[in-house]
C-alpha cells in the first residue's frame, strides 16, 4: 500500500507542468548567478592589487 500521491497518478497533470516551470526558472537563476560571479572575479583579477592588511579587524583600536 502506497502513502501519498503518485505524481504520475490521475489528477496531478498539472504538478508535472508546475515541477518542469520551477526547474526551468531555478535553472535560469543559476546561470545568471553563475554569470555574476564570474565577471565579478573577472574585475577582481583586472584591479588593483588589493592593499588592505591581512587578517579581519577585530574592531578595537589600539590606544597609546
Amino acid at each position: 500500500m502506497a502513502s501519498g500521491r503518485d505524481k504520475t497518478a490521475g489528477g496531478a497533470s498539472g504538478d508535472a507542468g508546475r515541477d518542469a516551470d520551477r526547474k526551468a526558472r531555478l535553472a535560469e537563476e543559476l546561470r545568471a548567478n553563475l554569470q555574476r560571479r564570474k565577471s565579478q572575479a573577472r574585475a577582481r583579477r583586472q584591479g588593483a592589487a588589493d592593499t588592505r592588511p591581512d587578517g579581519l579587524s577585530t574592531g578595537r583600536h589600539k590606544k597609546d
